[in-house]
């Protein structure tokens, strides 16, 4: 049965039943002498209120879902698994600190594992979570009455607003373990569902300007508390065990090298989420030391097997994926002499992509289309890169200009059905939501310029896995166009793109792009990492003779040429930022 919304065991609800006639201040002396919590009930009404419930044993109340506020509730086997890998590692807590407690099942597989508990502190701001933590750790005492009683105190509370600082002063010559499972979700997705229960200050790692606009100020609730809580007792002996997503442990990481928190030993074992929560999101148990010397890197684990699956971290003042990999290929980590780019962006797919059937146009509303085919060209998106040399498309796509702003009032003379076709379907165009479009022409694109129309080109996807580079030749004689979720250099003859392809997918090269890339981040492949990427050291690396099985129409005049062309571009490269500064 429930009261207060909360759930309640027939041993508790019994308790209660036997202790009807007792006051208020006696009941809340009998519980503490039995589970250790501290005022159970606050006020009067409250105890009332819970004896006129169970007297009715009808009642029924549907748990409100809370998954939208990231609240995933930790089942019972998973704290307790939680626990014994922490007892295991020889972690013997003194004093327990769930900062949102839920339930309580973390408090409960605490008890149950920890044999020199002294303190428990539990924070809840949901009410019916709290008295639900109360009833379970009462019924907990109740069928284990021989169990080691420590001082329980759960509070009602909003995490933001707690004074933690007095727990850390209170107890700063014991051990302490942290752990929990935080909301994991973002400040604004919390914001867009009309919650108050945010930090007062949502800039909290302090990014300037643009930064914070643009959505660097957006972060996980779950990482907030989590630098909260270990500035506040890092000083302190103890140990740290969050359940977080996978880009929080990584974030914490990537803070490390500039705070140089007192943490060591920092684990993270990867878990199921879809098994434990029903939730697609790459998950872990987050651990680490307080109080020792800091540490930079994080050895990741199967949280099933303990197996260790990787170490990643900070090498040398970079922050890579995996260490063991990176150590074999850091050679190659410097500067692309190729500017890497990113395809077209437009944002009105329904009418701006086409299919070719039967000879004729076809949009994405699958209404006939006709236009004249100057301005159509090839399209290919990231699920299309997966052949080593493309020269087919199945998509389209309308490209309005050669550079980005470039007027567009062109079209209505030189090609007046296209023209046609874009007008009546301006409506698209004007809902576009992106500030980017803000003041620029009619029907205007983005990432277009002359790099699009290049007639070869090296391409990668950006939303995929796969870390192989594709060679795409022009298709009905017009350079092929890529979506804004490709990345790719361009070039004017053949040999050039291949030479290029062969270089970037040699083992070395992938080793190292696989070092640097997280697999589980939304887009694994970005242009800060293929800029890393430093062509002149493969080539110091690359025999010719082993380059020329690869690319049988190789000759020295063409290899020479190309290792020229690369010291040219990186020259007009530093040659242009040197005329910035």
């Amino acid at each position: 049965m429930k009261v207060f919304e909360a759930n309640i065991t027939n041993t508790v609800v019994a308790f209660f039943e036997n202790s009807k006639e007792l006051s208020i201040e006696n009941l809340n002396s009998k519980i503490k002498s039995i589970c250790g919590i501290n005022t159970f009930f606050e006020i009067q009404s409250e105890l009332d209120e819970l004896i006129n419930t169970i007297s009715n044993s009808n009642n029924v109340i549907n748990e409100p879902d809370r998954a939208e506020y990231g609240d995933f509730q930790t089942n019972i086997n998973l704290s307790d698994n939680v626990c014994n890998l922490l007892k295991n590692q020889n972690t013997t807590p003194e004093i327990i600190i769930e900062p949102t407690c839920g339930k309580g099942n973390f408090i409960i597989s605490s008890l149950n594992t920890f044999e020199n508990i002294k303190f428990i502190y539990g924070i809840e701001i949901y009410k019916p979570y709290v008295w639900e933590t109360k009833f379970a750790i009462l019924n907990y005492f109740l069928k284990n009455k021989n169990s080691n009683l420590p001082e329980i105190n759960i509070y009602h509370y909003n995490v933001f607003d707690f004074d933690f600082k007095k727990i850390s002063k209170k107890h700063k010559d014991q051990k302490i373990l942290i752990i929990g499972n935080p909301p994991w979700v973002t400040n604004s997705k919390l914001s867009s569902l009309g919650s108050d229960n945010l930090p007062l200050k949502s800039n909290f790692k302090n990014h300037n300007g643009l930064d914070a606009i643009t959505g660097k100020g957006n972060f996980d609730i779950g990482e907030y508390i989590s630098i909260k809580l270990i500035s506040i007792f890092l000083k302190l002996n103890g140990d740290f065990a969050f359940l977080i997503k996978n880009s929080v442990a990584k974030n914490i990481l990537l803070e490390q090298n500039k705070a140089k928190y007192q943490i060591s030993n920092i684990k993270q074992f990867d878990i199921d989420a879809k098994k434990e929560f029903n939730v697609s999101v790459n998950a872990c148990l987050f651990l680490c030391s307080l109080n020792k010397k800091p540490e930079l890197t994080i050895a990741e684990h199967n949280f099933y097997t303990k197996n260790l699956i990787r170490e990643y971290g900070w090498v040398d003042n970079k922050f890579v994926a995996n260490i063991d990999l990176y150590l074999k290929s850091e050679k190659i980590d410097g500067e692309s002499p190729f500017v890497w780019r990113q395809g077209v962006k437009h944002d009105a797919s329904k009418i701006m992509e086409l299919e070719k059937v039967n000879g004729h146009y076809i949009n994405n509303n699958n209404k006939t289309v006709e236009i004249e085919k100057d301005l159509v060209y090839a399209l290919l998106k990231s699920s299309d890169l997966k052949g080593t040399i493309i020269d087919k498309s199945r998509k389209y796509t309308i490209i309005t200009q050669k550079k980005v702003g470039r007027e567009t009032k062109y079209i209505k003379e030189l090609y007046p059905r296209t023209y046609n076709y874009l007008y009546s379907n301006i409506a698209y165009f004007n809902k576009r939501k992106s500030s980017i479009y803000k003041g620029k022409p009619m029907f205007s694109i983005f990432g277009i310029g002359d790099y699009s129309f290049k007639p070869y080109k090296v391409a990668i996807a950006g939303m995929y896995k796969a870390t192989a580079f594709s060679l795409v030749k022009p298709i009905d004689n017009k350079p092929v166009m890529l979506d804004d979720t490709c990345y790719f250099i361009g070039f004017e003859t053949l040999i050039e793109a291949e030479i290029t392809q062969t270089l970037l997918n040699k083992e070395l090269t992938q080793n190292f792009i696989q070092s640097i890339a997280f697999r589980d981040a939304k887009r694994m492949i970005t242009k800060d990492l293929l800029m890393r990427i430093d062509l002149n050291e493969i080539i110091n690396e690359t025999d010719f003779c082993e380059l020329q099985l690869e690319i049988p129409s190789l000759n020295i005049a063409a290899w020479e040429s190309y290792k020229g062309e690369l010291t040219k571009q990186l020259f007009e490269k530093n040659r242009q930022l040197d005329l910035l500064i």
